[in-house]
């Protein structure tokens, strides 16, 4: 197997690409920076800076929409300059396993392909994997056993509930909600109850320090800089984890709704191995505190947590690629005619 193999998952908030040769996972920003409406200013992290402080002269935007390219070019500049920043001289006829949302059109999945084996790296070979998929063997189970394993991944956008047996999907269901959405809910808590404006960074920050499934008896505060709605001026506002809870705890119980229904049409030998082992959390957005208590408590099913959940998936699509038990796990469009 060669080294120069690569293994991406384009995220709608991070995009994630392990290096077989490195064996390392570059995990930025998927955030472009465009100026004059077609050349590249910045990408990643250092466009993600430039959000929701740029002038009107600088567009920042986010190539991958609801787990889907909704912006062909930019994405592919994007990866292009990524791949080149990090990798080099290795590009040139690698081979690229790229992961793929379930529940999308064959036509959506072609934009993954063709991202990849369409561009100027005249790569060896371009292979697809559904994300669920590469997400399980990331977690070190067998996917191949007659076994029943229940995968939820919690991104930016979008919000995964899977059922696996056999290698395959037995359920599956794509949500579009996910972390941006629980961003979205506090931003309009705040603006509701205490007629303060924050942007969707400050957010993020609120979920990522304070935010908590599970009441806590012990409160944390954060101080946050916002807009008072009366007044039009910039405040300072102290923020306990309490009001992020309020917040929050609507879209969590939405997502263990979904996990419910999955469970509900899940087959009883699968629904006995999931027992068993327990339900597996993964998802940048999975980090939420507690989150694996809530789910327990609503399914009255252990969750299993792992150290690095935004990277399970693209760690997962290493295995596939190099070993062979797992190869046939991910396929190709390039024999396939779309008119």
């Amino acid at each position: 197997m060669s080294a120069n193999v690569y293994g991406i998952d384009l995220g709608t908030c991070n995009l994630k690409i392990f290096c077989k040769g490195t064996g390392n996972v570059i995990n930025e920003k998927n955030t472009i920076a465009i100026v004059n409406k077609n050349q590249l200013y910045a990408f990643g992290d250092d466009a993600y800076a430039m959000y929701e402080k740029a002038p009107d002269s600088i567009q920042v935007s986010f190539p991958v929409v609801n787990g889907v390219i909704a912006d062909y070019n930019n994405m592919q500049m994007m990866i292009g300059e990524l791949l080149e920043k990090y990798a080099k001289s290795h590009i040139k006829g690698a081979e690229f396993i790229v992961a793929v949302p379930t529940d999308i059109t064959e036509v959506e999945k072609k934009a993954f392909f063709d991202l990849f084996y369409k561009s100027r790296f005249k790569p060896r070979s371009v292979l697809l994997c559904e994300k669920p998929i590469a997400d399980a063997v990331g977690l070190d189970l067998d996917v191949n056993s007659p076994t029943g394993f229940m995968i939820v991944n919690i991104g930016a956008d979008t919000t995964e509930i899977s059922v696996i047996s056999l290698g395959g999907l037995v359920l599956s269901d794509l949500l579009h909600f996910g972390g941006k959405r629980i961003d979205e809910s506090i931003i309009n808590y705040l603006k509701r109850n205490f007629s303060l404006v924050i942007g969707q960074k400050t957010a993020m920050h609120l979920k990522e320090t304070l935010g908590c499934a599970i009441a806590q008896e012990e409160e944390t505060a954060e101080t946050i800089v916002g807009r008072d709605v009366v007044s039009g001026l910039p405040i300072e506002m102290q923020i306990n984890s309490s009001i992020v809870y309020e917040a929050i705890k609507d879209p969590l119980n939405t997502i263990c709704n979904s996990i419910k229904i999955i469970l509900e049409k899940t087959p009883p030998e699968l629904a006995r191995d999931i027992i068993h082992s327990g339900i597996y959390i993964t998802g940048g957005s999975s980090k939420i505190k507690r989150l694996d208590e809530l789910f327990t408590e609503i399914t009255n099913i252990r969750v299993n947590t792992c150290e690095y959940p935004e990277e399970s998936a693209v760690r997962g699509l290493d295995k596939i690629v190099s070993d062979e038990k797992y190869r046939r796990l991910a396929f190709s469009m390039k024999t396939r005619i779309y008119k």
